[in-house]
């Protein structure tokens, strides 16, 4: 399940072992994540580095399952995961992403 705590200046989402903060004060973005029991190292990139932020739908190859994530897209081309949802849910948290950012 994904936690959005969002302030005007101030966007945090927790999913897992992954926390995103985005934060207009410093026009920056931080990814922290966790392996196991350690915090690796946090990325931290300038929002506008940012391109887009979607959805991508995936279908599990052993089960069929439909598998929807949140992905965040940087101008350099790298794609990062941030959560795995119901499609519904994926949906409304790239909503609160982009609308927090101005896309």
């Amino acid at each position: 399940m994904t936690n959005i705590e969002e302030t005007p200046r101030k966007l945090t989402l927790k999913a897992g072992s992954t926390t995103l903060t985005l934060d207009k004060d410093s026009g920056t973005a931080t990814l922290q994540r966790k392996m196991l029991l350690w915090n690796k190292k946090p990325v931290e990139f300038p929002l506008s580095n940012i391109d887009d932020i979607a959805v991508k739908s995936n279908v599990d190859g052993l089960s069929g399952a439909p598998i929807h994530h949140s992905v965040l897209h940087e101008r350099t081309g790298e794609t990062i995961v941030l959560t795995t949802e119901e499609a519904n849910d994926a949906a409304e948290t790239v909503k609160k992403l982009r609308g927090f950012i101005g896309m």
